[in-house]
């Protein structure tokens, strides 16, 4: 075994290149160790992940992932929404190398490009809705939410409305952890922290059937929830609000499906107002949702879209924004300077990750894959799942779903009985996912996942049993805790 568990042998290394990783040639309680001394990981309370220790991932090869003592995992959250094209795709490898090899880095100011960073920014503009024809490169999906609360009054303030600079969200949104894109986010725990949302950043409702929509149609709550969007428009005042932004579906926020109506009207009221809409599709892009961005999938036309985690498949960091002509235009013809940016924007070896990432993905036809053969079926599949006791409601589009976990069961679902949030019934739940091979994440008591877009049938039925199986193992538990 190696000194150094972090430095592992050539054995080692070929060991984890193979069709089962050997754990006896990791010490995972050192690396378990080395890791509570050492690396504070995002969004947990380092505390609490000490005493237990880090499960540390090592290999991964299509849909699945090993851990350090060799325990093979269905991963059904692509790592975070991002590995759509599944793990171990050799040929993306292979680009970044030659990337690496020919120009590993190069930055975009001082009038220089390189040559993956043009090649992409063209065939994203292909891709997309006819709208975009430029694109600004950043490292993740919360660089991507920053520019655009700069990009937006940027914009405003060309056209001489220097007063129009508010943005408006939602409650329980996820557009980033940095300072902009937790604020342009709705979620309470992060604006509890360092004082947030920043000035010019209001909140709305967000558009949850179950949450809201008692006594309604799902048609006319969507009407509903769009509504809310007008009266704080009115509310702020039409001349100083810049933009709408919302995730097509909100991922982070527990897989909240919007009804059919809601965006129509979303996007109708935006233009009443001369409003810019912008549409957040760091996980709903690249055909989660069966279309290379969910905007053309809910008939909306934004005028700005973030983007990241799909475009690489997560395979190296890059995210950035697509700017829709209207912005563009502006931008362009009266900007001069716009100062603002990153030294990794348009990163060769990224780029180069995306380019061959997006080729895989037009090849192998996984959108069309998603949006008339495996996303229909994980529907009907995963609907199957709503007549176990533990659950009260399950719904999907495309590639990602979501359950709720609930007491007692109700005729109709908005009479059902919740569990006590303090009970924690969904991380019970995501333990027995997690220790019986399978990944699925928990919000609350609403249990989602957003699957490899490369899944075939066989797959989901597997990952539909093992669902079920740890639905059986929770509901058990809970009984036994005199929870039911």
């Amino acid at each position: 075994m190696s000194a150094n568990p972090l430095a592992p042998s050539a054995a080692l290394v070929a060991s984890v290149k193979s069709a089962a990783a050997r754990p006896e040639l990791f010490d995972t309680a050192a690396i378990q160790q080395m890791d509570t001394a050492h690396y504070m990981h995002p969004f947990t309370d380092t505390k609490a992940l000490g005493e237990q220790g880090a499960r540390v991932m090592v290999r991964g090869e299509g849909i699945y992932v090993w851990d350090s003592q060799g325990k093979k995992v269905l991963d059904g959250m692509s790592g975070l929404w991002c590995v759509n094209v599944g793990y171990g795709r050799t040929s993306i490898s292979e680009a970044v190398y030659r990337q690496m090899e020919t120009l590993p880095f190069y930055n975009s100011f001082f009038n220089t490009t390189n040559l993956p960073a043009v090649q992409l920014a063209t065939k994203l503009c292909e891709i997309s809705p006819p709208q975009f024809k430029h694109v600004f490169f950043t490292g993740s999906g919360s660089e991507g939410n920053d520019t655009n609360l700069r990009m937006v009054r940027r914009y405003w303030d060309l056209l001489g409305y220097k007063e129009r600079h508010t943005i408006i969200s939602r409650h329980n949104a996820y557009h980033g952890s940095t300072v902009a894109g937790a604020s342009l986010g709705g979620m309470s725990g992060m604006h509890e922290q360092g004082g947030l949302p920043i000035p010019g950043i209001v909140h709305i409702g967000q558009p949850n059937y179950l949450e809201s929509g008692r006594g309604m149609t799902e048609q006319e709550f969507g009407i509903k929830a769009a509504s809310w969007l007008e009266e704080k428009i009115l509310e702020v005042g039409p001349e100083k609000v810049a933009a709408f932004i919302g995730e097509p579906v909100q991922g982070a926020g527990g897989v909240i499906i919007p009804p059919a109506s809601y965006w129509p009207e979303i996007q109708r009221i935006c233009d009443k107002y001369g409003v810019l809409l912008i549409a957040d599709e760091v996980i709903c892009g690249f055909g989660r949702l069966g279309k290379w961005f969910a905007s053309e999938l809910f008939g909306i036309k934004p005028d700005l879209i973030t983007f990241a985690k799909g475009v690489t498949s997560g395979y190296v960091p890059l995210g950035g924004v697509l700017v829709g002509d209207r912005v563009a235009d502006v931008l362009i013809e009266k900007g001069g300077d716009f100062n603002h940016g990153f030294t990794y924007s348009g990163h060769p070896v990224a780029c180069a990750a995306a380019l061959e990432n997006i080729r895989i993905i037009e090849e192998e036809k996984l959108v069309e894959r998603v949006a008339n053969d495996t996303g229909p079926y994980l529907k009907q599949r995963f609907a199957t799942l709503a007549d176990h006791p533990l659950v009260g409601f399950a719904d999907s589009c495309g590639f990602v779903a979501g359950l709720n976990l609930v007491r007692s069961k109700a005729a109709v679902v908005h009479d059902n009985v919740e569990f006590d949030p303090a009970l924690a019934v969904g991380m019970i739940c995501r333990g027995y996912m997690f220790n019986n091979g399978m990944i699925m994440r928990a919000v609350g008591d609403r249990m989602i996942i957003a699957p490899p877009l490369v899944m075939t049938r066989a797959q989901i039925d597997e990952m539909v049993a093992l669902i079920r199986h740890c639905l059986d193992l929770t509901y058990a538990d809970v009984k036994e805790r005199g929870w039911l």
